[in-house]
């Protein structure tokens, strides 16, 4: 039987915008989701290399851990391999915080745990969401009720990591590997030499990948 999700809650208070409320009227979204014991002010500093069409939230992930916070917590799961429901209850504070914005397209961008995230999102509103960008992440175990709809509509994924990153278990990665082709229309790049970390070159890929994706993109 599957344990019961706990109930989390995003920090509105905590949330960067890049632009005021005034300011964000008939802008696309670009949300951030940090990585594990970080915070909404790390993912925040690559902005700069971002496209700038979009407005950007960075967002705190819900659960006090270490130094930082966390999506899920490592008390509770396997390392780099969440269980379902808690990967779940984690999406839907997300979710349940889009839903006090005003409607727009929208984009993800998380680094590892906030990687995993972004695809969970998918998984969990496969109609809601216009590309995902999937840093030095992976696929959570098990299956979605999205992941159908998910594998027909094959929105676009940018899935990026490094061939030094140890912090992703290789059970995580293969699961990862298989699961992605089916389920969207991928743009997958590894790095040479580089770790659990975003690159120079890898911001420049990523902002190649999310321009075309805007609307209007090209």
């Amino acid at each position: 039987m599957p344990l019961p999700s706990p109930d989390l809650t995003i920090d509105r208070d905590a949330v960067l915008w890049s632009a005021s409320e005034r300011d964000r009227a008939d802008r696309p979204l670009l949300v951030l989701m940090h990585g594990y014991a970080s915070d909404e002010a790390d993912l925040f500093g690559i902005s700069a290399y971002l496209p700038l069409e979009p407005v950007i939230a960075s967002v705190r992930a819900p659960i006090p851990e270490g130094p930082g916070f966390a999506w899920f917590s490592r008390f509770t799961n396997v390392p780099g391999d969440p269980l379902a429901t808690n990967a779940d209850a984690a999406a839907r504070a997300v979710l349940e915080w889009l839903d006090e914005q005003p409607p727009t397209p929208t984009g993800l961008l998380g680094f590892s745990q906030g990687g995993a995230l972004a695809l969970q999102l998918l998984r969990l509103s496969p109609e809601r969401f216009d590309y995902a960008v999937q840093l030095s992440g992976f696929a959570v175990q098990g299956e979605q009720p999205g992941d159908a709809r998910l594998a027909e509509r094959r929105p676009p994924v940018f899935w990026g990591r490094g061939t030094l990153d140890e912090a992703i278990p290789a059970t995580s990665i293969a699961r990862t590997t298989e699961w992605l082709p089916g389920h969207s229309a991928l743009d997958a790049r590894i790095y040479e030499g580089m770790g659990h970390a975003i690159s120079s070159r890898e911001l420049a890929d990523i902002s190649a990948f999310i321009r075309p994706n805007l609307p209007g993109g090209r």
